[in-house]
């Protein structure tokens, strides 16, 4: 008996969110979509019962996992995405052995994501709870390890209807439910770097014109003061350089004609988009480097500090400030790198800063065009997966025999070398936004998953508001 014989009763007996039987009217999509929005802002402001004092272990990492620290979102969606790279990396070596075209595979598939997302909640919670990153206060009538072991099932909960509210986005509404809740996060953060009447940049500005707040340009900590921090004269040509960036990306594309083997005159074009893989795979790198650092932090707190110091060593805060965590870590701000300004860190010279900094395009760059190629293949976007579809729907590249092995072929010339330029150029993106900063400090790769998601969100809501006005569309294209 296989694994798939033996897991399939625990598996195929997962709850599940049911399939719509028919077509979903857009507008009932957008109440879903609003709805499951409106509970996720709504949890996210539910604190943890029981909770005395906290330590945010996914800190700058919270724009790209989404959640809220101290409430009952407190993991995000670091454990779906940590499950989905240990699935990527499974299927891609073929070691599961399962067929996503396959119904009674995508059973298995589905409730084996879902098992893998639940354990790895509860991994990163007891950690959390345990190590003392989020401290059990004294409630009267319960004693300390009972308070504990709320915290954690609060944060297994947590985990599991984040993980549900995503299944309900995917199969009910628009889009899907792990770019919402990033693009609802980081817009919220954008919002408030805006408008924020302590902080913000109107208000910083104003303070700044009405004499409030004085700049001396004559030094150099004035003018850092004014293109950094206070003026946020480079954030905000950051931001709308990466708005503009991956705008024009979405839009550049190699477009492949078609022609339908039987109707005369039905042509079409087959877009391969630059960004062919959405920025969607710098949410799994981040995640790894997360992971890393989770990791790190743990081994400071049983070690209570006393760890080697080429591992790791920390500030009094509980900042990274050396060893082999610290290069590991990603630059998220300009005051991480650059040394001529005084910034850094008391104990960092400016070659380390450099060697994290190396280590940080390294990671990202390579790291994005690998979980690109893993993305397309799990996805269903390469080419022999792309031909497949076309052949399906009655569709010819004009000139060629109408066979699936001929247009794979065909796909094999653009998909891979695109799909690689794409991760890449995205994971440079990211980082190049966190050495400048943006506005209201969110993260670079936040600002690209948010304007990527939000631009395709666009196109599918157009594509959806087309197909309610054409219903025959929807047939054409397998979606009644």
């Amino acid at each position: 008996m296989g694994w798939k014989e033996a897991a399939e009763p625990a598996l195929s007996r997962m709850p599940v969110v049911r399939q719509p039987k028919s077509h979903v009217p857009f507008r009932r999509k957008l109440g879903w979509t609003a709805g499951v929005l409106l509970l996720y802002f709504f949890l996210t402001n539910v604190g943890l019962w029981g909770l005395a004092d906290q330590v945010d272990l996914f800190g700058e990492f919270r724009t790209v996992l989404a959640g809220e620290q101290g409430s009952l979102m407190q993991v995000g969606i670091a454990p779906i995405v940590t499950a989905s790279i240990v699935l990527q990396l499974l299927s891609g070596a073929n070691l599961l052995g399962l067929d996503t075209t396959d119904p009674r595979d995508q059973v298995l598939y589905q409730g084996l994501q879902k098992v893998l997302v639940l354990v790895v909640t509860l991994l990163t919670a007891i950690p959390m709870v345990y190590a003392g990153f989020l401290q059990a206060g004294s409630v009267a009538g319960f004693p300390v390890w009972m308070v504990e072991l709320l915290l954690v099932l609060q944060i297994f909960v947590g985990g599991a209807m984040i993980l549900y509210m995503d299944e309900v986005i995917s199969k009910w509404g628009v889009g899907s439910g792990v770019g919402l809740f990033i693009v609802a996060g980081v817009s919220q953060r954008l919002i408030g770097g805006f408008l924020s009447l302590e902080e913000g940049f109107f208000a910083d500005w104003f303070s700044i014109l009405t004499g409030q707040t004085e700049v001396q340009l004559t030094t150099s900590e004035g003018i850092w003061t004014l293109l950094f921090t206070t003026g946020q004269i480079v954030p905000l040509l950051t931001t709308v350089l990466v708005f503009v960036i991956v705008v024009y990306s979405e839009s550049v594309r190699v477009e492949i004609p078609l022609s339908h083997a039987r109707v005369k005159g039905a042509r079409g074009r087959f877009p391969v988009k630059l960004i062919y893989a959405s920025v969607l795979p710098v949410i799994l790198v981040r995640a790894v480097q997360a992971n890393i650092q989770f990791l790190g932090q743990i081994i400071d707190r049983v070690f209570d500090g006393a760890q080697p110091g080429w591992i790791a060593s920390y500030t009094a805060e509980g900042q990274i400030d050396g060893g082999l965590f610290y290069y590991l870590s990603p630059v998220y701000q300009p005051e991480d790198w650059m040394w001529w300004t005084g910034q850094l860190a008391a104990d960092v010279q400016w070659w380390q800063a450099l060697v994290r900094l190396g280590f940080d395009f390294t990671f990202m760059i390579v790291g994005g065009a690998i979980f690109a190629i893993f993305w397309v293949e799990t996805t269903n976007m390469g080419p022999e997966s792309t031909a497949k579809q076309i052949q399906r729907s009655g569709m010819q590249i004009p000139g060629f025999r109408q066979d699936t092995g001929v247009v794979e072929k065909v796909m094999e010339r653009y998909i891979p070398q695109v799909t690689v330029l794409g991760g890449a150029l995205v994971g440079f993106l990211a980082v190049l936004a966190n050495m400048l900063g943006t506005i209201g400090n969110v993260s670079g790769e936040g600002l690209l998953l948010t304007v990527s998601i939000t631009y395709k969100l666009y196109e599918e809501i157009a594509e959806e508001q087309m197909m309610e006005m054409h219903p025959m569309m929807r047939q054409m294209f397998g979606n009644e």
